[in-house]
């Protein structure tokens, strides 16, 4: 109980002291407000950011994988793109052999000037998709069907439009078995896709506009190649992102005759991997916003060991009066250890609270990526941690220094 009391009454001293002095105890805290109001809201943001673009990805699917051809770096130059395109022959082989996916779909993008009646909408991009492509995407069809195996089997000359192409094209509300001229071949309007948003930023952000999607087998009859554009695979599920980006790379160098010397002609990704990139960076940036946090605190340490050492200097007779009246040494030190660490924890606390304000402003501006960027508890426990070890490290010496002073020495000083 006597330790409590002694505890409170030393605590009240010290924030006397410190008011009786604000402006000099506001200059010293500014390191450490500086320092940990700079980390709050860096960690706050790097959160909020990580966190965006995760759900921006999380849009597209997690468990999609991306192939395609590329050119050995050596080899840049001096032969064609397409001369190590994925073919068609490869894509039905990984369809039939891969065991870490479960779907699978070439895609062969074709320009087209899309006319209905007296509409002509230009640059269109038609894309040529197996049926699995439905699955992959995860694009509901609002009306009529989906593309099926025999539309492309019989290379038909049939077509899915997103909603946002009837306002475009002029189309009846429901344009299910309506007819469009695509290049001046006319196509079958067997269904109406829900357009997906995309965030600006991203492949194929932006406003939303008029998409159309063909038969493979009719694109490649449209505008003839025996490759594809690139491929996108669905995995069975997640956990397998790193399995399947072996076993189709493996699947590819045999059916390209690949030795072990010989160079990649293709790439494998996956979203999972993505993903699991970002949260590395987040982690490593929010390292780094804790390396910041040290140095800062370091240097705001030095200015309060400075700033407590003048203070000592200037209460020598008091020091000295208070020992001759009977107070123990550890009664001093304590004493000026205490306002060191008050001192470094109102600093952390106001700089904490200037963080927050900065990450929930910039979170307040409309479309702002940092929207829904919160401070997490461990930044925060950090935060006071390291405040208060920093008074505790850097007020010790001028602590000790009091707690040592000669009493006869203290009375006599001027």
């Amino acid at each position: 109980m006597i330790i409590i009391r002694l505890l409170l009454q030393t605590v009240v001293l010290a924030f006397t002291q410190l008011w009786s002095n604000k402006f000099r105890a506001l200059l010293t805290m500014l390191g450490i407000m500086i320092g940990v109001g700079a980390v709050i809201a860096t960690v706050a943001a790097t959160q909020g950011l990580k966190n965006y673009v995760l759900k921006e990805f999380d849009t597209f699917g997690a468990r999609k994988v991306w192939m395609d051809g590329t050119i050995p770096p050596r080899m840049r130059g001096r032969v064609s793109w397409t001369q190590y395109d994925l073919r068609l022959s490869e894509i039905q082989f990984i369809k039939d052999n891969a065991t870490t996916i479960d779907a699978i779909t070439p895609m062969h993008f074709v320009g087209a000037t899309v006319r209905n009646d007296e509409q002509n909408r230009q640059n269109v991009t038609a894309t040529g998709i197996w049926p699995d492509w439905h699955e992959i995407e995860k694009r509901t069809v609002i009306k009529g069907r989906p593309l099926i195996k025999s539309d492309i089997d019989e290379i038909r000359s049939v077509c899915l439009v997103n909603d946002k192409a009837i306002a475009e094209l002029n189309l009846d509300v429901d344009p299910t078995n309506d007819y469009i001229f695509v290049n001046d071949r006319r196509f079958l309007i067997v269904g109406v896709l829900e357009t997906k948003a995309v965030a600006q930023g991203f492949p194929g952000g932006g406003e939303a506009r008029t998409e159309l999607f063909i038969p493979y087998s009719t694109a490649i009859a449209m505008q003839p190649r025996d490759t594809a554009n690139f491929a996108l695979a669905q995995l069975k599920d997640v956990s397998v992102a790193d399995e399947a980006k072996a076993e189709i790379g493996s699947i590819l160098r045999r059916l390209r005759k690949l030795g072990g010397e010989d160079e990649n002609t293709f790439q494998v990704e996956t979203v999972q991997s993505i993903i699991d990139q970002i949260n590395r960076l987040g982690t490593g940036l929010t390292i780094a916003a804790a390396g910041l946090m040290c140095i800062s605190l370091l240097v705001g340490g030095i200015g309060i060991m400075n700033i407590m050492l003048v203070s000592v200097s200037e209460r020598t007779r008091e020091i000295g009066l208070r020992k001759a009246v009977g107070a123990r040494p550890m009664i001093i030190l304590m004493q000026f250890l205490v306002e060191a660490v008050v001192l470094c924890l109102i600093g952390g606390l106001i700089g904490m609270a200037a963080g927050i304000g900065l990450v929930r402003a910039v979170g307040a501006i409309p479309n702002s990526p940092l929207i829904d960027a919160q401070v997490p508890w461990w930044a925060i426990a950090i935060g006071i941690g390291f405040s208060a070890m920093v008074g505790i490290v850097f007020g010790m010496f001028p602590a000790i220094k009091a707690a040592r002073l000669d009493p006869i020495v203290a009375l006599r000083h001027e």
